[in-house]
This record gives C-alpha cells, structure tokens and sequence, in this order.
C-alpha cells in the first residue's frame, strides 16, 4: 500500500497520463456496443449519461432533499473460505451509478462487529479479492466491508475524461459521504453483523471521507484515518495530486473552494465523537504539511494523532498485518478509550523528528 503511494508521487504525471488513457481506450470500447447492455451508466432509451439526472445535494454530509432511492440489492456471488466467507453484493441508490461491496465475515463468529474499508481514489476493488487481505481483515473476528468511492474505479464511466475525483472533488466527497449511509442501512438490515459496534477504516482521500462520514452518522463509533487529505485551500494549492491536472490552478479559485468548504474535515473534526486515530506521514507529500497541522491542531479531544517520519516508520508499528488492529480493538471493547492526551504523543514524536534533523544537520 505504501509502496504504491511513493511510486504514484514520483511519477504522477506519468500515472494520470496512462490513467486517462486507459480510460478513452475503455470508452471507445463501451461506446461501439448497445448502451442497454454495456453502459449503465446511459439511459437505455436516449443514450444520454445518467448522472447528470442525479438531484443530491453534493454540499451536505446529510441526504436531507437529495433523491436517492435504493433498489434491491444483487449477490452476485458467495464464497466460502476455511477462515472467512466472502460476498460481492451491488447496491445502487443513485442513477448509473452501481457499486460493489465486498462483505467479508469471520467464520463461527455471530453478530460480529464490522468495519467498512475505503482507500485512497486510485484504488479499485481488487484487494478486496485477496484472500491474505481478507484473512487480516477479519481476524479477531471482525467483519469487512470493502468499496470504492464515487468517480473511482469501477465507478468511473460514462464521463467526459476531464472529469475526476479531483475536478468533481464536492461531487466526490458528497456522493460518497452519502453511500456510507446507505451501506450502514443494508449491513443493518442483513443483520448479521453487531450495528452497535461500527468502525471505519480510511487512507489518503478516503481517509476524509471517514471522518466526514463520522461527523454525519453516529452509527460509526471508531475511525482510522491514515494520511487523510484536508484544509482545501492549502491541499488544492500545494498538493502533487491537483498537479496531475493541467487546469488545476482553477481548484485554488474562489468559486471552487466554496463548494468544497463545507466538506473540509477541518470543519467537521470538533464534531467527530466517534474514537479516533489520525496517522500522519511527514514524508508524504500528497497531503502538504500545512495541511497536516491543521487537521492535526482541529482534532477532537479523544483523538490519537500520530505522526511517522517516513513511510517505513509506519510500516515498522504497523506491518506485519497489525495496521488494522487499532480499530478492531476500539470495537471489540468499546468503552477502551484514549489516553488523556493523544496530542502530547504528536507532539513528543515531533519534536523527535526535528531533533534528528538537527543532529544530522538538517537532512532528512
């Protein structure tokens, strides 16, 4: 996972190059066959794209007057595992726009507590399929429940190829802030995982989406956020990201922070009640260093804000398969809670790291 973030900044204009590619090769394709049949994304009638008869309201973390209507769920397959079984499951509430969940459940485990899994925009569903992904998700006998979020993955078709989950950033972070809702309300009604016990697990953008999900629905009582993006007018100015885009100098624009303000975590984060843990990597450029105090310093008293000075110092705590293990333990004993304050570990591994750079003289 780490190792693919460092290799996407290195070469990111490359990547978005090739991405964008694919994608025109991928529509060409769908755009010679029958639109009933190939694109959900078009009507079948006119041919005209179906998201752009989609009414939400992408500026609140609520549904409130969006219409959205869930049809009924499609398993489209089931597989049994020696240590978990494994379900694709498509949900769809939103015109074109299906969405496959990946519901992964401990074997002899009832009413297990669940967590959903969401990585950053530049991943699809494939680790979902990986059964060793698998096995460390559901370990301890905890229930996974993967997808991607909107404009992502599978979930990109049927748009013109200057539209991305940048571009569309209100449109991506509102639509898939609201899906949330909705996977909370069908793992409900399956009922076969504990409700009472629901965590969230995040990285990169969809580490924001965690948090904002977490301010909007109680239901989520534990969030992981690694390396989250944030405070929009420092993140859409500096960030490599935004620098894939030959036209990225409009998202530092007026007009198109006003969209995206409301669904800054800088906002939402005093708000977060749910038990917390941010991790932060200096080394990782995507999200600016701005940026990362300011998430930092917007925090919720209960938080754990951690910080790491390089992707392999992450990967010495966490690897291993124990990345997940904070969160499955906030949910396995939910009154656990966090040190006095989480704020004081930030800090001490701040000022670590600026000790090290002064003893080596500043490099690093």
């Amino acid at each position: 996972m780490l190792c693919k973030k460092v290799i996407i900044l290195l070469s990111h204009r490359l990547a978005f190059l090739l991405l964008f590619s694919l994608l025109a090769a991928s529509l060409v394709v769908a755009q010679n066959k029958t639109p009933s049949s190939t694109a959900p994304g078009l009507d079948p009638k006119t041919g005209a794209p179906l998201y752009e008869t989609i009414v939400e309201d992408w500026s609140s973390l609520q549904i409130g007057k969006s219409e959205l209507a869930p049809v009924k769920p499609l398993v489209a397959q089931t597989e049994e595992h020696e240590k978990f079984t494994r379900q694709l499951v498509q949900v769809k509430w939103r015109p074109g726009d299906p969405l496959d969940l990946w519901v992964v459940l401990p074997k002899g485990v009832q009413q297990p507590p669940v967590v959903l899994y969401l990585y950053n925009f530049t991943e699809d569903t494939d680790r979902f399929m990986d059964n060793g992904w698998c096995e460390r998700a559901t370990s301890q006998g905890v229930a996974a429940v993967g997808f991607v979020s909107a404009l992502s993955g599978h979930r990109f078709h049927d748009r013109p190829l200057k539209q991305w989950f940048v571009s569309e950033l209100q449109e991506s972070l509102g639509s898939t802030v609201h899906d949330v809702k909705f996977i909370l309300d069908y793992m409900s009604l399956r009922g076969d995982v504990d409700m009472n016990r629901v965590g969230m697990f995040g990285e990169g953008s969809g580490g924001t989406i965690a948090i904002l999900a977490a301010a909007a629905d109680p239901r989520i009582r534990a969030v992981d956020a690694l390396e989250p993006w944030g405070d929009w007018p420092n993140f859409l100015a500096k960030s490599p990201v935004v620098d894939m885009d030959p036209n990225h100098t409009n998202f530092a624009k007026p007009e198109f922070l006003k969209k995206v303000e409301p669904l800054d975590p800088v906002k939402w984060l005093p708000d977060v009640k749910a038990q917390l843990r941010i991790q932060q990597i200096r080394d990782d450029a995507v999200t600016p260093m701005e940026s990362k105090d300011r998430i930092k310093a917007a925090a919720p008293k209960q938080a754990e804000v951690v910080r790491f000075a390089a992707p392999a110092d992450l990967a010495k705590r966490e690897g291993g398969g124990s990345l997940f293990g904070w969160i499955k333990d906030r949910l396995q004993s939910p009154d656990k809670a966090a040190s006095p304050d989480q704020r004081a570990v930030a800090q001490q591994q701040d000022k670590q790291v600026a000790a090290a750079k002064a003893n080596s003289g500043g490099n690093k």
